[in-house]
């Protein structure tokens, strides 16, 4: 099996590798959604049914402080993850369901330069989260 991106990054970074930690980070490579541990736990037990919940959580814990997954509290009560992406993006979040959009506004992110600016402020970084509920009675 080919290393995947978060297996390579750990590699770079001169982490020891063991196979747990490759499964996990083949979970999050592959993650399409903002998983919370449990859900890494699920899927990487899946893969490897020696995995421990415990060993996902120093793992998560791990990956988080070397800078390879960010990690977010989208409200609704459960850490989420998600791979460090070098592309900025904002998240949008469906509080009825709790899916999560990722999106880029080039609108947005020239206003915030400008707030900063307005402000005497050279802008470094931000996190942007948006909340919002399904226009009709869908489940979108």
């Amino acid at each position: 099996m080919d290393e995947s991106r978060l297996e390579k990054l750990c590699v770079d970074k001169g982490m020891k590798m063991t196979e747990q930690r490759r499964v996990i980070a083949r979970v999050l490579s592959e993650a399409e959604d903002h998983p919370d541990v449990e859900e890494v736990y699920r899927r990487a037990s899946a893969q490897d049914s020696k995995i421990s919940i415990a060993t996902v959580y120093r793992t998560m814990r791990l990956f988080e402080d070397e800078g390879i997954v960010e990690r977010h509290d989208f409200g609704d009560g459960r850490a989420r993850y998600e791979e460090v992406s070098e592309e900025h993006h904002d998240h949008l979040i469906n509080v009825k369901t709790g899916r999560v959009i990722e999106f880029q506004n080039e609108e947005i992110e020239a206003l915030q330069e400008r707030v900063a600016r307005e402000h005497g402020l050279r802008l470094v970084g931000h996190r942007l989260e948006l909340y919002g509920v399904p226009l009709k009675d869908s489940d979108k």
